[in-house]
C-alpha cells in the first residue's frame, strides 16, 4: 500500500518547551537505529477521526520512540453525517477547537516534522474538502484525507508488534467512528505483508446513527432487537470478505484489535476503576470474555452503562455499536484470544516519519562522504 501523502512542516514553531516530569515509557517502533543528531528531533501525528481528535508527539530513542506530549478529545465530527451527508456546523466547531489545541502543542514542542490525517467522516462528507481548507486557514494544520487503504496500512504499522507469536496469517482490525478496517496479514520482517483487507462504512458513530439511538425508556426487548439489527447490518458488510479469507483460517488463528471499543471492553474485563493504558495496551483477553461483556453491555440501560467507570457519559451509547462490530469480527475470525492495542494510526505515522527522515539523513551523509572522498 503506497503512501502518497507527504509529511509537512508544522505551523511556525515557538522555542522548545521544557518537558517536565517523567515522560511515558518508550514505545517499541520496530525501526533500525538512526543518526545521533536525528534523535533530538520531535515528530508529531494527528488523527482526526469520525469520533475523536488525537495528537501524539514523540522523539526517536534508538530503536524506539518516547512520547513527549499527547492529546485526545471526543469531537463527534461525524455526528448526523449518515442522515445529511454533511459535517454539521456544531461538529466542525468542536473539531476546530481540538485542532487549535493541537496546533498550539506543535508550536510549543518545536516539532520538526508532522503529518495530520482525516479519515471516514471527511471522506464521506460533501463539505469535507471545504472543512479541510478551513482547518488550514484557522490553525495552520494541513490535513490529508487519506484513503481507507492507507488508514488500514497505518493501523497495521502502528500496532502489529503487539500481535501474539504464532504460525500463519493473523487478523488486525480497527473499529473507528465512521468505518471499520479489517486487515489479514502474514507476520514476519519489520513490517508484515498484507494479504487482504476490507473497509466497511460502519463505525461506532455511523452504525449508531444509521440504526438509531436508543430511545428513552426502552425495555430489554427493544435493546435486544436494536443490537440484533446492528449485528445484521455489520454481518452483511463483512460477508464477501469472509468468503475471501476462508481459505486462510487455521488452527492457530490470532486476532489483534486497535480501537476505543476494544480498550474500553478490556478495561471492563479488568474491572479498572479508571482507564490505565499501561494495563490495557498489549493485554490478551479470552474472546469468550469479550463476547460476554459485549452482550452484557448491550442489555444494560444507558444509565447502567454510564455508571461503569471506564465507559461514562461519552461512550455509554456508542459502545453498543462497537460491541456489535466486535462480535461480528469474532464470528468472522474466531480466534480463541483477542490482543488489545492502545496504539494505531498515530504510531504508524510516527514510525513512517522517523524512518523516512532517518533514511534521508543517511543518504545525504553518504553523498557528502562521496564528495569529500572525490
Amino acid at each position: 500500500m503506497a503512501d502518497h501523502s507527504p509529511p509537512q512542516r508544522p505551523p511556525e514553531a515557538a522555542p522548545q518547551a521544557k518537558v517536565t516530569g517523567d515522560p511515558p515509557p518508550p514505545q517499541d517502533s520496530g525501526e533500525r537505529p538512526r543518526p545521533h543528531h536525528h534523535l533530538r528531533q520531535a515528530y508529531a501525528a494527528i488523527d482526526l477521526g469520525t469520533n475523536n481528535c488525537r495528537l501524539l508527539i514523540a522523539r526517536p530513542a534508538n530503536e524506539n520512540f518516547v512520547v513527549i506530549d499527547a492529546f485526545s478529545r471526543v469531537v463527534r465530527l461525524g455526528e448526523g453525517l449518515a442522515q445529511t451527508g454533511r459535517l454539521s456546523d456544531e461538529a466542525m466547531e468542536r473539531a476546530l477547537g481540538a485542532l487549535k489545541i493541537c496546533a498550539s502543542k506543535l508550536r510549543r514542542r518545536n516539532v520538526h516534522l508532522a503529518r495530520s490525517v482525516a479519515t471516514e467522516a471527511c471522506r464521506r462528507a460533501v463539505n469535507g474538502a471545504a472543512f479541510i481548507e478551513r482547518v488550514r486557514e484557522e490553525t495552520g494544520i494541513r490535513l490529508d484525507i487519506i484513503s481507507a487503504q492507507e488508514e488500514a496500512r497505518l493501523a497495521v504499522l502502528g500496532c502489529h508488534i503487539l500481535l501474539e507469536d504464532g504460525i500463519g496469517p493473523a487478523m488486525i482490525f480497527d473499529i473507528g467512528g465512521g468505518s471499520t478496517e479489517l486487515i489479514l496479514i502474514e507476520p514476519g520482517g519489520p513490517v508484515p505483508r498484507i494479504l487482504d483487507w476490507q473497509s466497511v462504512p460502519w463505525g461506532v458513530v455511523s452504525l449508531t446513527d444509521t440504526v438509531g439511538h436508543e430511545q428513552d425508556g426502552a425495555d430489554d426487548a427493544a435493546r435486544v432487537a436494536r443490537y440484533a439489527e446492528m449485528r445484521r447490518v455489520v454481518d452483511e458488510s463483512f460477508a464477501e470478505f469472509g468468503e475471501r479469507i476462508a481459505p486462510h483460517r487455521g488452527p492457530d488463528q490470532r486476532l489483534l484489535g486497535t480501537s476505543g471499543t476494544v480498550t474500553t471492553l478490556a478495561s471492563v474485563h479488568l474491572e479498572l476503576p479508571q482507564y490505565d493504558r499501561k494495563a490495557v495496551d498489549g493485554l490478551i483477553v479470552p474472546s469468550d470474555s469479550m463476547r460476554e461483556i459485549s452482550s452484557r453491555l448491550a442489555h444494560m440501560s444507558p444509565e447502567e452503562r454510564r455508571g461503569l467507570p471506564c465507559i461514562g457519559q461519552e461512550r455509554a451509547d456508542l459502545v453498543v455499536a462497537g460491541c456489535a462490530i466486535l462480535e461480528s469480527i469474532l464470528d468472522l475470525w474466531p480466534a480463541p484470544r483477542l490482543g488489545v492495542a492502545d496504539r494505531g494510526i498515530r504510531e504508524g505515522i510516527l514510525r513512517s516519519l522517523m524512518s523516512a527522515d532517518a533514511e534521508g539523513v543517511q543518504a545525504r551523509e553518504g553523498l557528502r562522504r562521496l564528495r569529500d572522498e572525490g
